[in-house]
């Protein structure tokens, strides 16, 4: 039943990501999947707002064996966005989701469907009425699996100097020397992320508009200049995973 209902959502939805990722915004109104809109529930924006609140879905996808064939069929409707190696747009349109942290995925797709994260562009494909949290644990487990590709998005690299000295300071303690993150406690991978895209949601941290944003991450970045974000953002998009460090993803 889960590969004829994940079939029935490729055909259904397919075409109308693939609309998504081209470059006239006219067609996009008419090809986007008939859903409700994305739900907003307070966020950073918040003095109640707890970073990482425990949130029933995220733990059943979270208990859940991901299954990485189901996981692939699944994602067929995010390839026209992703790619089919999740390897996202170097313009930093969309995120490189290849080989991150299964933990991450599932708390960023469950936080969007939650309305914690605005993402209405993304919300129609990732909503419950689309896939059921076994799917998300499958997708988060595919993505997971798949190899870091390294040919991701650079910056103009006349500052790593100063990236390699921000990042030193203030990053790795998270995020780790080689930029691996840490799974465990839901620290994505930012080793070969695209840089625009590294360097939109560092700015969205520091100005406030990524609401489910880490406060610790946003007391850390409060402080950076453009100039020192675009610094940090061009060096961690330089760094690669060493070799033998194993699937980053696993749960």
């Amino acid at each position: 039943m889960m590969r004829l209902r994940s079939a029935a959502i490729v055909m259904a939805l397919t075409s109308a990501c693939a609309a998504l990722a081209q470059t006239q915004p006219q067609t996009q109104p008419q090809t986007q999947p008939q859903t409700q809109p994305q739900p907003r529930t307070p966020g950073i924006e918040s003095r109640a707002y707890v970073w990482n609140r425990p949130n029933p879905e995220r733990a059943s996808a979270m208990k859940l064996k991901g299954d990485v064939e189901r996981g692939r069929i699944a994602f067929e409707v995010c390839r026209g966005c992703h790619k089919a190696d999740g390897s996202g747009r170097s313009d930093g349109s969309y995120p490189q989701l290849a080989g991150q942290h299964a933990t991450v995925l599932i708390k960023q797709m469950v936080d969007i469907r939650a309305g914690v994260r605005d993402n209405p562009k993304m919300h129609p494909f990732a909503s419950e009425r689309v896939i059921s949290v076994q799917e998300v644990a499958d997708i988060a487990a595919f993505l997971s699996g798949l190899p870091v590709p390294g040919d991701s998005g650079k910056g103009q690299g006349d500052a790593l100097a100063r990236g390699k000295v921000l990042y030193a300071g203030n990053c790795d303690s998270c995020h780790g020397a080689n930029g691996e993150g840490d799974g465990k406690k839901f620290y994505p991978v930012v080793a070969g992320q695209h840089y625009l895209y590294l360097l939109r949601e560092a700015r969205d941290i520091r100005d406030g508009t990524r609401r489910n944003a880490n406060p610790k991450m946003v007391k850390v970045v409060k402080k950076y200049s453009d100039a020192d974000l675009e610094a940090v953002s061009d060096y961690m998009s330089r760094l690669s995973l060493p070799a033998g460090a194993g699937k980053p993803g696993a749960k």
